[in-house]
């Protein structure tokens, strides 16, 4: 079945009788493209029409709102719907937007979304609503001058509609990106305008989980909402209507029905054979078996979304111990000896640095930094503005790659350029290990001797923290490889120092303070922060 060619015409009179009414329109004049059900595939159109989750949602619309949610939902639609028929209906240039995790989600949502409702409202309807100005992002209206845009980012000018497509996704893979958004796009909203900011969960850390636990807290709270504060919608899994399978055709565990009949109980819900069929399917077919990721994707719970398992994290237990033992605390005492520097390169992606400081027998981590997209000047000014006294920069081996090009007068690797941007700093380039797991074992070997700053090293606590295997989903195990992603950056960071560390290195070493020597130390600051 083929995309309808024309749209179909609403007569006048039932146009005339509903067109005021906001809730008419959002359920009868709008027309989407969906997915076939039949076997080609085809796409369809078909008149908008609300589900149930999209109701509760429109019903419970505040100023902030924060959505955290299963899969494919249809909240972008929604939203993308109801941006418009703000825009269409305004009486007044109001600014509708919305932020996409990429430009390629940008251009879809826009044109998918956006573009085709307007494009396919009745005929009659939309000789009244004149383009202005139609851009590949924007339409601009000439009757009020109100406009809607899609982009990935937004800070010039007032935003009285602002949607915000997957932040969580955002701020896992891109967290300048996320940075700009917090910074510039969500002040743009006042505060009579209304900003929803929506995704599935990527981990617990980042601007979007902290959101999302700020108005979790506030709801369980119970405590009345001011225009600044974020009103928490949660979305499971086991409210959609086509999240369900034929219960003969999957065998259930012990584990598996003890989890549900826990859900239900902690919900108040009931999640039918049905319902549980489904579930069990998709973990094991979509996601391998995985129980994290299948949480994060279609979550029974809120703060299920966020949880971050430790299996088949590298150093989960020697994070474990170093909590226990109180050598990660608010915050480290400067001393005089020289700073060292560790670092994993990014091309095209994150550069991390840990900063370290050898005390006696403690090594201590007082500073973790990490950016993408940014030239070595930037991270060169960066060191620089903190005003340490710095000792030996250890770079990996790929620092001594010669970059290739026309003129053999430029042909230089990266650590020769770091050496002329920092004159008199030592440089000393970390041998490449044959098997990654032989470094990983050897930053394991000398955890013990680790000490952190938990204001200063937080994300590059979390990056350790969730540095994991990869999941086989073959043979349902973790494999041997690390998985690649935001937290591999701040790990192979760290097991520059592993590396070096356990072949003896003993650095500058700085006369024994008072922090791993003496408990008083951790009793005048302040016990030590979970991180």
């Amino acid at each position: 079945m083929q995309l309808e060619s024309s749209p179909v015409e609403i007569d006048a009179a039932t146009l005339a009788a509903n067109l005021n009414n906001p809730a008419w329109r959002m359920s009868n004049l709008y027309k989407i493209i969906t997915k076939g059900d039949d076997e080609s595939g085809n796409g369809l159109v078909i008149d908008f029409r609300p589900n149930r989750f999209q109701r509760r949602l429109l019903q419970r619309l505040w100023h902030r709102n924060v959505i955290l949610k299963a899969r494919q939902l249809g909240f972008t639609t929604l939203i993308a719907i109801l941006w418009l028929d703000t825009a269409l209906f305004a009486t007044s240039p109001i600014r509708c937007g919305i932020i996409a995790q990429d430009r390629e989600a940008a251009e879809a949502i826009f044109r998918d979304k956006v573009k085709f409702a307007y494009e396919h409202l009745p005929d009659s309807l939309r000789a009244k609503f004149p383009l202005e100005r139609d851009s590949a992002s924007e339409l601009l209206f000439d009757h009020n001058g109100a406009s809607i845009r899609v982009a990935t980012s937004m800070r010039s000018g007032t935003m009285h509609r602002l949607h915000i497509s997957e932040f969580g996704k955002i701020c896992a893979n891109y967290p300048d990106k996320a940075k700009e958004i917090v910074t510039g796009s969500i002040p743009a909203v006042p505060l009579n305008g209304m900003l929803i900011v929506e995704s599935t969960a990527e981990g617990n850390e980042g601007a979007f989980y902290d959101m999302a636990m700020r108005a979790l807290a506030i709801e369980q709270e119970g405590r009345a909402l001011t225009p600044r504060d974020y009103r928490m919608h949660f979305f499971p899994w086991y409210g959609a209507p086509d999240y369900e399978l034929d219960a003969e055709t999957v065998q259930l565990t012990d584990a598996d029905n003890r989890y549900f009949n826990e859900i239900e109980g902690l919900m108040k819900v009931v999640i039918t054979a049905r319902q549980r069929a489904w579930y069990v399917a998709t973990r094991d077919s979509d996601f391998g078996g995985d129980r994290v990721l299948m949480g994060q994707e279609y979550p029974s719970t809120p703060t299920e979304a966020f949880q971050v398992s430790m299996e088949g994290c590298y150093y989960s237990q020697q994070l474990a111990d170093t909590r226990r033992q109180g050598r990660i605390v608010p915050s480290i005492p400067r001393e005089t000896v020289p700073v060292n520097t560790f670092w994993d390169l990014g091309r095209g992606d994150m550069t991390a640095i840990w900063f370290h400081q050898r005390v006696g027998l403690e090594n201590r981590f007082i500073r973790y930094f990490e950016a993408g997209g940014e030239d070595l000047e930037f991270f060169v000014k960066e060191i620089q503005s903190y005003g340490y006294n710095l000792g030996t920069m250890y770079l990996p081996h790929d620092a001594e790659h010669k970059r290739l090009g026309e003129n053999p007068d430029t042909n230089r690797s990266i650590r020769e350029m770091l050496e002329d941007m920092l004159p008199g700093v030592r440089f000393e380039t970390v041998p490449r290990v044959t098997r990654i797991n032989s470094g990983i074992t050897a930053t394991r070997n000398v955890f013990a001797s680790c000490w952190f700053d938990a204001t200063h090293c937080k994300q590059g606590i979390t990056r350790l923290a969730n540095y994991r295997k990869k999941w086989n989903r073959t043979t349902g195990n973790w494999s041997d490889e690390p998985m690649h992603d935001a937290n591999s950056h701040g790990a192979d960071a760290f097991r520059q120092f592993g590396q070096v560390a356990d072949k003896g290195e003993t650095f500058n070493i700085g006369a024994q303070t008072q922090l791993g020597k003496n408990a008083s130390w951790r009793r005048n600051r302040g016990s030590p922060m979970a991180v």
